[in-house]
């Protein structure tokens, strides 16, 4: 009877484990976890770009979307005098230009997929006119504040030519002046969703996500065990495995990102995450591919595939075939003392402000 039971006692110790991952030293926390911030960039790190192309409501909004992109204002730029409003402007009398000033990240877009970006919603022969808009001051140009990106630009410029038989009329000029328009122009179209648009924003779905792993580096494991309670300490670097059912994230499904508990890279998010009745955080993929790594796995007589996390190579779960047949048919099963969660309003502030994109 002994031997029964202990052989019953191993097939459900088997059967846990198969679900995600080793339970031989289990430990749970309620202790939130502490973060782990991503790497800020600061000003001085982010690139300038000046676009002009029509009507500044619709090219904010639409470069705003871009991977990469931090901030986009809207202005009046290669004008002249001070401090143009926007009457001043629509009069043509002093040649400002409806302008939107670009900051971006030049590890995560370079200015050339910026440019590329913006020819698709704009006629760079047309002359004085965008959509429905004209005058002087919906003129197309690209004003820059570098000779690098002046050789950059001119070469965009001169490929797209080979895509019109009538010249490109868009400005090619070094950044004269660039005033900010009145509050009510910033972020128009966040404020007034059926406003005026000139420009088809659906062209930036599926556009892709790039990921800098140079943004998320791992401290070490000195530095870690002072950070991380000792639960996240277990789990995350000495591949322990925590309790189902108990632990923080495997019944929250808030909008937002999980990122790496260590590091601060971004994992998974929300868009993927589901109930698959196993206790554990359950996903269908992570957000990009290359942000998680696999190991074999056959520990404990099992045959698993083990994720592991690219930046700080640590121990997120295992995954297995048996998730959603019409998402692909993965199950991601994470541990939540490997990862922390950002919500959806919480992101810009933390610096995933460029993926908040891919969330909509």
């Amino acid at each position: 009877m002994k031997s029964a039971g202990l052989r019953l006692c191993l097939l459900i110790l088997a059967i846990a484990l198969s679900a995600c991952g080793s339970r031989e030293a289990s430990r749970t926390s309620s202790t939130s976890s502490p973060a782990i911030e991503a790497m800020s960039l600061s000003e001085n790190h982010l690139g300038d770009l000046y676009l002009a192309g029509g009507c500044f409501w619709g090219v904010e909004a639409f470069m705003s979307r871009i991977n990469g992109v931090r901030d986009v204002t809207s202005g009046y730029a290669n004008g002249e005098g001070e401090n143009p409003t926007y009457k001043d402007v629509i009069r043509g009398d002093r040649g400002f230009a409806e302008t939107v000033h670009v900051k971006y990240d030049p590890e995560q877009v370079t200015v050339e997929k910026l440019l590329d970006y913006f020819f698709r919603v704009i006629d760079p022969t047309s002359v004085n006119k965008q959509g429905n808009d004209r005058g002087i001051q919906y003129r197309t140009g690209v004003y820059y504040t570098s000779p690098e990106d002046a050789e950059i630009i001119r070469r965009v410029v001169a490929q797209e030519q080979e895509k019109y038989d009538q010249p490109i009329v868009t400005e090619v000029l070094p950044l004269q002046n660039y005033y900010l328009a009145e509050e009510y122009h910033q972020d128009y179209l966040e404020k007034n969703p059926n406003g005026y648009c000139h420009i088809d924003l659906s062209i930036l779905d599926g556009q892709e996500i790039f990921i800098d792993p140079a943004h998320y580096p791992r401290p070490t494991d000195e530095q870690l065990k002072e950070r991380l309670t000792s639960e996240q300490y277990a789990v995350a670097v000495n591949n322990d495995t925590e309790h189902a059912f108990s632990n923080e994230y495997w019944d929250n499904y808030e909008p937002g990102i999980y990122v790496d508990i260590t590091t601060g890279e971004p994992l998974f998010s929300s868009q993927d995450k589901y109930d698959s009745g196993c206790g554990w955080p359950s996903f269908t993929k992570p957000i990009v591919p290359e942000v998680v790594t696999y190991k074999e796995d056959k520990s404990f007589g099992l045959d698993r595939t083990e994720v592991r996390s690219r930046s700080g190579e640590i121990h997120l779960g295992h995954v297995f075939d048996d998730g959603p047949a019409d998402r692909g048919g993965k199950r991601y099963c994470i541990n939540s003392a490997s990862i922390r969660f950002i919500p959806l309003d919480k992101m810009e502030e933390e610096n995933y402000g460029y993926l908040l994109s891919f969330m909509e």
